[in-house]
C-alpha cells in the first residue's frame, strides 16, 4: 500500500504572510488540522492546529503571521513510500500527518485518519465478515495449508493478522467473507489445526 493511493491530493494550503486568524479559518472551513505553507509553488513549512494553540489570543491572531510559527523543515514523505513506513514515522515522532513531496513539489498530505482508513479497508473490517482464530497444527502446520483448506471449502479470505506477541503459540486471526463456517472449522480441525474461536 503506497502513500499516493491514500493521501489527500491537492491539499488546502496557505501563504507564509497570512495571519494565524486566516489559518484558523481555513482549518475550520475544511475540517483539517494541518496546513502546508506554500509560496510560488514551493512548500516553505507546515502549520498545525497545535502550533497555533499557544497564540489563541485575539490580539495575536491578526498580528502574528503563519511564517512566524510554522515548522520550517517538517518531516515529509515521497508518494511511493509505503503506508507502513509512514505509520512508523507518525508513531515515532508523535505527529498527526505528513506533507507528501515529489521533486520538492507538494502533491498531497497523509494523516492518521488516512492511514487508519487504509488499514481498515485492507483488513476488510467494514465488510460483512466472520473471523476464525486459529493456532496452526504442530505437525507441519502452515498458513498456506489453512488458506488452501478454507478456499477448498468455499471460503474467501479477506485478511490474516498474526499475533506474534502471544505468550503461547501464534494465533492467526483470519477474516472471511460471511458464510457458513462450520464445514471450514471441521476441515481445519481434521488437519490438526486448532480453532480457538469463531466470530460472526
Amino acid at each position: 500500500m503506497k502513500v499516493k493511493n491514500w493521501m489527500t491530493k491537492d491539499p488546502v494550503t496557505i501563504g507564509p504572510r497570512a495571519s494565524l486568524n486566516e489559518a484558523l479559518e481555513l482549518m475550520r472551513r475544511h475540517s483539517i488540522r494541518h496546513l502546508p505553507v506554500v509560496e510560488d509553488g514551493i512548500m516553505q513549512g507546515l502549520v498545525t492546529e497545535s502550533n497555533i494553540r499557544q497564540y489563541l489570543y485575539p490580539s495575536l491572531l491578526e498580528q502574528v503571521a503563519v511564517s512566524d510559527i510554522m515548522i520550517v523543515n517538517p518531516i515529509t514523505v515521497d508518494p511511493n513510500a509505503s503506508l507502513d513506513s509512514v505509520a512508523r514515522l507518525i508513531q515515532h515522532y508523535k505527529i498527526g500527518g505528513l506533507p507528501v513531496l515529489e521533486k520538492r513539489q507538494l502533491v498531497g498530505i497523509i494523516t492518521n485518519t488516512d492511514i487508519v482508513g487504509a488499514f481498515i479497508e485492507f483488513l476488510g473490517l467494514l465488510k460483512k465478515s466472520s473471523r476464525l482464530d486459529v493456532v496452526l497444527s504442530e505437525k507441519d502446520g502452515t498458513l498456506d495449508d489453512v488458506i488452501r483448506l478454507i478456499r477448498e471449502m468455499g471460503g474467501k479470505v479477506l485478511s490474516v493478522v498474526v499475533d506474534a506477541q502471544s505468550p503461547r503459540k501464534k494465533v492467526h486471526y483470519i477474516r472471511l467473507e460471511k458464510g457458513d463456517l462450520a464445514p471450514i472449522v471441521q476441515a481445519l480441525e481434521e488437519r490438526g489445526h486448532k480453532v480457538l474461536s469463531m466470530l460472526d
